[in-house]
This record gives structure tokens, C-alpha cells and sequence, in this order.
């Protein structure tokens, strides 16, 4: 069925990728679109429910590029864009500058080789403790800096409030138009429906089967419960904590850049509202490996929610606050939680039609880099739907199984620091939890 702007299209995950397909599905004149989200947004379990995210876009730096490498500059330049000129995004973007560094020899060679260009851009190298103190006010880096080494990027690059930025983007595609069923049973997708071999819509907790010419699956991590992925989607989480500040701690550690050790952690400026400090500790990531017996009692990884962390975990990021702001390093955290992502294979996006369900669209595999394109992201999916994105694009995010066959599901994905290998919440025992007294959710 060819699809025009009155084609009723239904959207499955309201989340940063869904929303942003909402504002654009919108912006170009589609006059019949349904969201469904089993919790209101922001959803307390959607990895942009955040006070607080990187933004940062890399230069190609080989002279010959891969795909892969080429289809995420495009992507990453379009949504810098997007942050510095979209009403709707524009107040939510803090080009504060990015510090990428590392610890170790092997770490530091790493970063020079394969994560920056110092021909390109403006990146300041940070060769002592000094260097990485003079790009703060007085007081905030109090650390050794012990091994490290850095690079500093003034522009381009900072941290964007991905919570307000998803609800800015929720509040203007309901202003256009788009219909928003949320919270449970109503806008809880149970399963994708089904008709004569293609996908017709999609039934809800409360029985309701909400009918659609087009379906666009973007539910992120939980996009594995409603669709055979061919092993392409890991469900995979990291873990962080926040410090409570006081208001005057607050106006001190403003504007500043992001720090990030590719194998300890990161931190951003504390928010505005709640004068809290995110701290991430660093590692490949966790799994929940458990018998799913929504694919045969298959053993694969399983998003739950939950608002805390593992102790592993919080001495991670205690480890990474010793090294860099050790006066912080023993206050306890007034909020945690673990955030789920999912991660193809190659870490490129997946975003195509389904070769067996002509009218199905799956928008995910962020895989850890989804919540940076808010702004444009929803375009290249409107692009796949309407047939036409650029051809760079769409030989990168395929459906490709072919990338999945014989998975490692273990696989670090590329990623440093923790124990060097990706962890099993499974192993972790529920007195090895922390217990932070946080009812209100607010990350």
C-alpha cells in the first residue's frame, strides 16, 4: 500500500527514537498517527529519561573511513545541527566542551589512534594534573589525575538534557497532532498482530487491537519481547549514580566541560532542578541472561527496572570520583538506577523494513549512542518509511542477520573498564544491591 500523509501509522515506544518519529512524522504533514507507551513519558525505564546525556560529534579521522564510521558522522553532524538550531531541541543542548581521556598507556594510545584527530577540530592535549584543573573553576578537579592523559574539545561537543529534550519533542508532535495513548493497560504492547504474513497493528494489555497501515517499532531495549531479531539486538544496561549538591555547589560547578576516562567514568555539570551530580561509572555493560519464554525459553538478556545499582558499581564510580574530585568521593548518592539500551552486533543503528512484514519498520539498536540523534533521528526513520533515505545511510542499518549469526553474547562491544568483560545481573545477589533511600523518580 503506498503511504500517504492521511496513512494511519502507529508507533510502538515513546521513547527517544519514538517521540523524535512523531515530531517528524508530524513536521511532514502525516495527519494519523498513534503512539503507544506502557508508561507516560518520560517512561521511568527509557534510556533518554535523563537529566543528562553527551553530545558529542567526531570528525572521520582515517582517510579511508568504513561505512559504519561514515553513516554515524552523518548522523552525529545532522543532530549537532539539530541541537544548535531546532526551536524544539535548541534550549536543551550545553556546548559546554568534552574531555576524552584515559589512564593507561594501552588506554591513552587507544584514544590517539581511534578516537580523535588532532589535525582536526580544536582539541587541547591535558598532560598533568594541572592541565585538567585549568579546564574547571578552582575547586572542582581536586584529584591526581594519576596516569592520566586528555584532550579537550571546546566546541561541538557537551551535554544535552535528554528528559526535557524527549518531552519538548513529545509536547510539540501532540501539538501537531499525534495521539499519545500511554501508561498501562492502554498503552502497553503486548504483541505485534498479525495479517496474512505482514503486520496489521498491535494488541494491548487491555485487549484493544489498534489497527495501522504502517508500524514503526521503536521501543528500544524492549523491542526484543515483540519481534524475532535474528539475534541482532542485545539488550544491554549501564549503571548511574547521582550526588546531591547544595545551591551554591551548584552555581560553582556550572558550564563545565564533560569528563570522560573511556574506561572509568564520566560526569556533567550538575542539573538545574535538583542540583544533582551524575556519575557513570564505566564498563562493556550488563546483562540479564535468563530463560525468556517469549522465544522458546531461549536463553537471552531481559530488561527489568530497578533504582539502584550494584555495589560493584558504585565503588567504580566512587574510584573514578578519587581520581578527579576526591572531596566527593565518600558522599552518599541520592539516587541510582541501571539504563537500558540495546546493542546490534556492529553497534550501527537498525533501522529498515522488516523483509517478511513489508508494513513493519523497526527504528532501534541505539546502542548507546541513540539519545545524542533526539533531533534528527525521527527524520532518517521517516526517510526509511517513505523509501527514500540516503543510500550511505540505509547499507549501514540494514536488517542484516547475517552480522549476528554465531553472536557472541558475551562480547565487550569495544568497550573498556569494570572487570574488561561484559557482567551477568544474575551473579549480582540481592545484598549486593545498593540502598538508597530514592522513591522519586527522576532519572
Amino acid at each position: 500500500m503506498a503511504i500517504t500523509h492521511s496513512s494511519s501509522i502507529l508507533i510502538v515506544g515513546a521513547g527517544t527514537w519514538g517521540c523524535s518519529a512523531a515530531l517528524h512524522l508530524a513536521r511532514r504533514g502525516y495527519t494519523n498517527v498513534l503512539v503507544l507507551d506502557p508508561h507516560p513519558v518520560p517512561s521511568p525505564i527509557a534510556a533518554g529519561n535523563d537529566i543528562n546525556k553527551i553530545m558529542e560529534h567526531k570528525e572521520l579521522k582515517a582517510a579511508n573511513p568504513d561505512a559504519r564510521s561514515v553513516a554515524f558522522a552523518t548522523c552525529s553532524r545532522a543532530a549537532l545541527k539539530g541541537w544548535k538550531t531546532d526551536p524544539v531541541f535548541q534550549p536543551y543542548f550545553h556546548e559546554t566542551g568534552f574531555i576524552v581521556s584515559g589512564h593507561t598507556p594501552a588506554l591513552i594510545e587507544h584514544i590517539k589512534t581511534e578516537e580523535i584527530d588532532q589535525c582536526e577540530g580544536d582539541f587541547v592535549s591535558l598532560e598533568t594534573a594541572e592541565d585538567f584543573r585549568k579546564t574547571m573553576p578552582p575547586g572542582v578537579l581536586t584529584g591526581q589525575f594519576s596516569g592520566w592523559k586528555g584532550w579537550f574539545s571546546r566546541e561541538g561537543a557537551g551535554w544535552i538534557h535528554a528528559r526535557k529534550a524527549m518531552l519538548s519533542a513529545y509536547t510539540e508532535a501532540s501539538r501537531l497532532g499525534v495521539k499519545f495513548v500511554t501508561g498501562s493497560p492502554a498503552g502497553n504492547v503486548e504483541a505485534l498482530v498479525y495479517r496474512d504474513g505482514d503486520v496489521m497493528g498491535a494488541r494491548t494489555a487491555d485487549g484493544q487491537v489498534h489497527h495501522a497501515d504502517q508500524v514503526i517499532l521503536a521501543a528500544g531495549a524492549g523491542s526484543d519481547r515483540l519481534l524475532d531479531f535474528k539475534k541482532q539486538l542485545r539488550p544491554t544496561a549501564w549503571t548511574l549514580s547521582h550526588i546531591r549538591m547544595t545551591p551554591e555547589e551548584a552555581k560553582e560547578y556550572r558550564n563545565l566541560p564533560v569528563l570522560f576516562n573511556i574506561a572509568k567514568g564520566f560526569f556533567m555539570e550538575p542539573d538545574e532542578d535538583n542540583h544533582e551530580l551524575k556519575i557513570c561509572d564505566e564498563h562493556p555493560g550488563y546483562c540479564n541472561f535468563v530463560a525468556d519464554n517469549n522465544h522458546a525459553g531461549e536463553i537471552r538478556s531481559v530488561p527489568f527496572s530497578k533504582h539502584q545499582i550494584p555495589l560493584e558499581a558504585e565503588a567504580r564510580a566512587r574510584d573514578f570520583l578519587r581520581d578527579t574530585m576526591p572531596h566527593l568521593a565518600d558522599r552518599p548518592f541520592s539516587f541510582a538506577r541501571i539504563c537500558w539500551d540495546a546493542d546490534t552486533p556492529d553497534r550501527a543503528f537498525l533501522i529498515d523494513r522488516h523483509p517478511e512484514h513489508s508494513s513493519l519498520l523497526v527504528a532501534v539498536g541505539g546502542s548507546g549512542n541513540g539519545a545524542m540523534q533526539m533531533p534528527t533521528i525521527g527524520g532518517y526513520i521517516v526517510d526509511a518509511l517513505e523509501g527514500k533515505l540516503q543510500k550511505e545511510l540505509k547499507d549501514v542499518v540494514r536488517w542484516r542477520p547475517e552480522s549476528a549469526v554465531d553472536r557472541d553474547w558475551k562480547s565487550t562491544q569495544n568497550r573498556y573498564g569494570g572487570p574488561d568483560k561484559l557482567m551477568d545481573f544474575q551473579d549480582v545477589k540481592p545484598e549486593q544491591w545498593t540502598q538508597i533511600g530514592e522513591t522519586e523518580s527522576r532519572s
